[in-house]
């Protein structure tokens, strides 16, 4: 059977491919170490929620979860350092954060769901 779509799995898809444009777009500019690091950890979160859809517990659903997260707290940062530098205007940087800040609120949602139910299983 299918395994059915996962909308966090198919944002961070989409947001990972906008993080290899923005990289190309900051690279061409001669900025390699703040473009290395976002290309890094805003490609990871993705990495680690696909990781996630296969994970032979709870807990290691929630430690994938956790570290894409911590990645996507990474990226912002870069994020805001890119466009404080002039490396990025502000329509694509309010572009990208929107999408950043939309998919750290996916997974805190799915630890918390997770963690309520293995307290009650626990009860």
């Amino acid at each position: 059977m299918p395994r059915k779509e996962s909308v966090l799995r198919h944002k961070s898809e989409l947001f990972a491919d906008r993080i290899v444009r923005l990289y190309r777009y900051v690279s061409e500019q001669k900025e390699s170490v703040m473009s290395k690091q976002i290309y890094r950890c805003g490609t990871s979160i993705g990495a680690n929620i696909a990781e996630s859809t296969n994970a032979q517990s709870e807990a290691d659903f929630i430690n994938k979860l956790s570290i894409a997260l911590k990645e996507a707290n990474e990226t912002e940062y870069w994020l805001d350092r890119l466009y404080n530098s002039g490396y990025i205007n502000q329509k694509g940087y309010e572009s990208m954060k929107h999408d950043c800040t939309k998919i750290i609120k996916m997974p805190v949602c799915s630890i918390k769901t997770i963690k309520k139910r293995i307290e009650i299983q626990e009860r």
